[in-house]
């Protein structure tokens, strides 16, 4: 890789997390799965292929260049995507599998994350600072 880092333009960022949401309330809303299967999908072709449709078409209503809106960092922004598809697996599995209280706690969990991070506060960054913290503790200890 070359010197550049990596990153993404916050709106495509911000579009991805309202997919979350609004999968996330219409499951809640009809008791139905399936709902999240749209951002779980996404969300492991983000991470498996480094292709997330749902980024992907929200780039085409960009109305500047990728590069004139502010970055969100590439790797934070995997490791978030791993923690949502988690959340939206164990919901969805957890909904076809007749464990519906399962389903919603998974459901309720990615949806407020997702939202919370919409308003401004990314738990996920919050909780990958802290384990790159542990990490480098644990290594000058040693």
């Amino acid at each position: 890789m070359s010197d550049k880092v990596r990153s993404i333009p916050r709106p495509l960022v911000k579009t991805n997390q309202w997919v979350i949401v609004i999968s996330a309330l219409l499951t809640l809303a009809f008791g139905q799965g399936w709902f999240l299967i749209i951002p779980l999908l996404a969300g492991i072709s983000g991470i498996v292929f480094k292709y997330n449709p749902v980024m992907n078409i929200a780039k085409y209503f960009l109305k500047k260049k990728p590069h004139e809106y502010i970055p969100e960092d590439w790797e934070q922004q995997q490791f978030n995507q791993k923690i949502a598809v988690i959340c939206l697996a164990g919901g969805l599995i957890s909904f076809l599998a007749g464990w519906n209280t399962v389903g919603y706690v998974f459901t309720i969990m990615v949806a407020t994350a997702a939202f919370v991070a919409i308003l401004g506060f990314c738990i996920g960054c919050f909780i990958h600072y802290q384990w790159k913290m542990f990490k480098y503790r644990k290594a000058i200890k040693s």
